[in-house]
């Protein structure tokens, strides 16, 4: 296994450095410039000819990947065109609300979506598989942007000032405060060290779990609701279909038949026998939706009012703030990777045939 592993990131590096240079080039195909899109549309040609010179964009195309490629792999991921500010500070600013998001939605989309695959093959051809594909067909072609302004006008407006009100927007209320985790716990770290201590503890829900202010738990608990339900219903909808015709295809097999003929009741042969060689196409689908998650929800963030990634990433593109969106699809595509190993990792476990060499 530690074979595989190791042949698996190995060639992860030529994927990665074949994006990055997509990505670089395509930034810089796109129409418009970062100059005018910075400075506005009266920016002089003396002015943007100096505004190009002080961030190396004048130089040729190739000379700047190279010069980019050498600073990523020094750990530096350079500064923000448009905001004159490391690329670094602001992904530890604005990547744990994403992930928070992601998460939070994803295990929505498991916890309902893979129960109501198991009942729809299980209740095969009855009422609720037709229900519940019904469901999961308007849950992939429901628009995300109108779902999340209804689940914010009922549940803050229709619903306000009753137990079951949720907040429309935001990561907090005004007035409750997170402190970072070093000061809360009195070291000072420096370095990488303090950028990784960052990071988490812009991580809302672990920051009050682990430092016990259960008050901004379940108040960020509440705020982040609405938009994990809003972003889930694709992926819940596909982990349905995908749950629900993979177990139907394993309990027409021979053993599932079997241990029905010797008496076994019809939930422990599903659970037991069935379901675990189901889950393969299953958890694949999981992965890469957690993968596509990642990659930032811009409506779901900007409806809600979140300061995630998605939204940024679009602000980047716009301005053509080209070191953002390279950086954020750098580690997008990182996050890939690591999603799609453990996901490869996880087959060997669910089916003992499987063997990684």
């Amino acid at each position: 296994m530690y074979r595989y592993i190791t042949q698996r990131l190995l060639l992860a590096i030529p994927v990665l450095l074949g994006i990055l240079l997509a990505t670089f080039a395509l930034a810089r195909w796109i129409p418009g410039d970062p100059c005018r899109a910075a400075l506005g549309e009266h920016a002089t040609a003396a002015i943007c000819d100096a505004y190009f010179q002080r961030h190396g964009l004048d130089l040729p195309i190739p000379m700047q990947f190279a010069i980019y490629v050498n600073e990523v792999f020094h750990g530096d991921l350079g500064d923000s065109i448009r905001m004159a500010r490391p690329v670094t500070t602001i992904m530890i600013e604005r990547l744990p609300m994403t992930m928070e998001l992601s998460l939070a939605a994803l295990i929505v989309a498991v916890l309902v979506g893979v129960p109501l695959g198991i009942i729809s093959a299980v209740r095969h051809n009855s009422l609720a598989d037709v229900l519940t594909m019904i469901g999961a067909n308007i849950g992939v072609s429901m628009p995300v942007f109108w779902l999340g302004l209804m689940l914010a006008y009922v549940f803050a407006l229709l619903l306000r000032d009753t137990p079951l009100a949720l907040p429309p927007s935001g990561r907090l209320t005004s007035g409750l405060t997170l402190l970072p985790l070093n000061e809360v716990w009195g070291f000072e770290p420096t370095g990488p060290v303090l950028g990784m201590v960052q990071f988490i503890s812009n991580m809302y829900l672990f920051n009050a779990f682990v430092t016990g202010n259960w008050e901004v738990l379940i108040d960020a608990i509440r705020h982040l609701i609405l938009p994990a339900v809003a972003l889930s219903t694709i992926p819940l909808a596909l982990i349905a279909r995908i749950t629900r015709s993979s177990l139907l295809e394993v309990l027409g097999l021979d053993y599932v038949r079997t241990a029905r003929a010797k008496g076994l009741r019809e939930w422990p042969v599903v659970m037991k026998h069935a379901l675990r060689n189901a889950l393969l196409p299953v958890v694949t689908v999981i992965g890469l939706s957690f993968g596509g998650l990642l990659s930032g929800a811009v409506l779901t963030e900007t409806i809600f009012g979140l300061p995630g990634v998605g939204r940024i990433l679009y602000d980047a593109i716009t301005a053509r703030d080209y070191t953002v969106v390279q950086a954020f699809t750098l580690v997008i595509a990182v996050g890939f990777v690591a999603i799609n190993l453990l996901t490869d990792l996880s087959y060997a476990w669910l089916d003992p045939r499987i063997r990684l060499s």
